[in-house]
């Protein structure tokens, strides 16, 4: 008698919250990719403002281009032409992680992409990837689209929304950190008033190794 698998906490794979705003789309697929086989899980955030190179104007029309190609007989089989950044930047992803095979498909389901920053994760630390930000790798008299805005020229109908959500998200992320630096402040001026009542505890901690 065998009881089933249950995964503990050291098995479960490291989960990576990647904040794209202003990040190329091609190198921050690809880091992202190897780490996804690797093992890693990742949670892509505000994938709307993630850029690509070229003018809109450029991009318009090789999307266009992207649209028309379609199955010769039966349109419904694909491929498919998603208009949301967060379906964007899955697709290119997916196109880097050999996912016609066993380990692409595992991998892809360790990849998550959302518009904006939605609830559990905008209480989590996020990340950026230094390799893959605009300011580094492109020039800067190159232009360049945000994914957000080529998004909404084709179709996708959430821009304004999305706005909405994110401006109350950042006047209740700043409560929060006001707050949290009230509190640090608290702390320091208390730590600093019993300095002199704890010297004799801190030292035995220390020669403990705390």
């Amino acid at each position: 008698f065998f009881l089933p698998y249950q995964p503990t906490f050291a098995t479960m794979p490291e989960t990576i919250v990647v904040d794209g705003r202003d990040h190329l789309l091609g190198r921050l697929a690809s880091i992202v990719a190897k780490e996804l086989l690797s093992g890693k899980k990742v949670v892509i955030v505000r994938c709307d403002q993630v850029c690509v190179s070229g003018s809109l104007v450029r991009n318009k029309v090789k999307y266009a281009y992207f649209r028309k190609l379609r199955h010769n007989t039966n349109p419904s089989r694909g491929p498919f032409h998603f208009k949301s950044p967060a379906r964007m930047v899955w697709r290119t992803i997916r196109g880097m992680v050999h996912q016609k095979t066993q380990r692409g498909q595992d991998a892809l389901s360790r990849l998550s992409t959302f518009e904006g920053i939605p609830h559990p994760y905008d209480r989590i630390k996020r990340k950026v990837i230094p390799a893959a930000l605009r300011v580094v790798r492109l020039n800067p008299i190159r232009d360049y689209t945000v994914l957000g805005d080529l998004a909404n020229e084709v179709g996708w109908k959430h821009q304004d929304l999305l706005k909405s959500l994110e401006e109350k998200r950042k006047v209740k992320a700043d409560a929060y950190y006001q707050k949290k630096k009230a509190r640090d402040a608290l702390k320091a001026k208390a730590t600093a008033a019993a300095e002199g009542d704890l010297a004799e505890v801190n030292k035995v901690l220390a020669a403990s190794g705390y």
